[in-house]
């Protein structure tokens, strides 16, 4: 289980405080359980399969899929609750905008977002 954290962690782009952050123990306390000096109490497994929607199959004997399948409103919700809990004052700050716009407004960014993908995909595959 000590490699598999690692890798959740390394893939998640956190440090070990970050992820220890989030998930309630110290810092030195996941560097241990990476090196697999401590394993991780069932609590803890618990509060990282939680926290970062992973598969407790997978954390602890590395059955595939490493990820829970979420649907498309508990994965909307899981974003919200990260940005939310972000500091990037950006997306916050667009999200707010672009949902304070009328309808009209709101199909005319859809249209230009669109627009945008369709010219993009076109010089990615020219001629089809």
């Amino acid at each position: 289980m000590n490699e598999r954290i690692k890798e959740l962690r390394k893939s998640l782009g956190l440090t070990q405080q970050e992820f220890a952050d989030r998930v309630g123990v110290k810092r030195n306390t996941i560097a241990q359980y990476e090196t697999g000096r401590n394993p991780p109490i069932d609590a803890v497994v618990t509060s990282i399969c939680r926290e970062f929607h992973v598969s407790e199959a997978w954390l602890r004997d590395g059955i595939e899929p490493m990820y829970i399948a979420m649907d498309d409103s508990d994965e909307l919700n899981r974003i919200f609750e990260e940005i939310g809990a972000s500091d990037d004052e950006l997306i916050k700050a667009a999200i707010r905008v672009y949902w304070r716009l009328d309808e009209r407004e709101k199909a005319a960014i859809r249209k230009l977002t669109s627009d945008l993908v369709a010219e993009l995909d076109k010089k990615k595959n020219p001629g089809e």
